[in-house]
């Protein structure tokens, strides 16, 4: 566990984001990233991106703060990187990507650095632009949102070894994975759901019987 946690993985984690090539390169082929660390990486981001939500000034922000459900934004965070990294290790296996399963959640997570570091800056920024000065706030989030895709893109076409043009078409695939994912396990939920409802009703026309 220390080893996981050590200094030297958290560094790398920053080295990866200013030389994301070098880095990203290093992870696929010198186990240098920690999937651990990825997975506190996005927990942290989705803690950030919900305070954002939550406490961003009204000037920026039209989310009412009694409509945010805190934990389950936290886990929808989290599924949605889980469910990402599947359907992008499963697109890949089938296009010669050379990226493993924790290549993939490395990058992923780690990508997320410029967010995590940005969005409460950002948030306290809201707290004292006026009216016509959202500029300043939404220069910060974007900025980390586009240098944090830069860096995904950068990380999925070095550990798969494609070019970029490949690398594009992968991440369309990716999203259309992701549905069929989605879509599957909606029709399992549903089934399992209907298929209890069924011995339930079994059970008490037994019962009652």
């Amino acid at each position: 566990m220390k080893d996981l946690f050590s200094a030297e993985k958290w560094k790398y984690v920053f080295y990866c984001v200013s030389h994301p090539s070098d880095g990203f390169y290093e992870v696929r082929h010198r186990e240098r990233g920690s999937v651990a660390i990825a997975w506190v990486m996005i927990l942290l981001f989705g803690i950030s991106y919900t305070i954002n939500r939550l406490c961003a000034s009204f000037i920026v922000n039209d989310t009412d703060p009694r409509s945010v459900d805190t934990l389950m934004e936290i886990e929808g965070v989290l599924l949605l990187f889980l469910l990402l990294s599947i359907a992008n290790w499963s697109v890949t296996c089938l296009l010669n990507g050379e990226g493993r399963l924790k290549d993939i959640m490395t990058i992923m997570g780690y990508s997320m650095t410029p967010c995590v570091l940005c969005f409460i800056p950002a948030t306290i920024v809201s707290q004292f632009v006026a009216q016509n000065e959202e500029v300043f706030y939404n220069i910060i989030i974007w900025l980390s949102v586009a240098y944090s895709i830069i860096i995904m893109l950068i990380g999925i076409m070095i550990i798969h070894n494609y070019t970029l043009g490949k690398t594009l078409i992968t991440i369309l695939l990716t999203f259309f994975a992701l549905l069929v994912i989605l879509f599957v396990i909606m029709m399992v939920y549903s089934l399992v759901g209907q298929v209890i409802t069924f011995f339930q009703s079994v059970y008490l026309e037994l019962y009652f019987r």
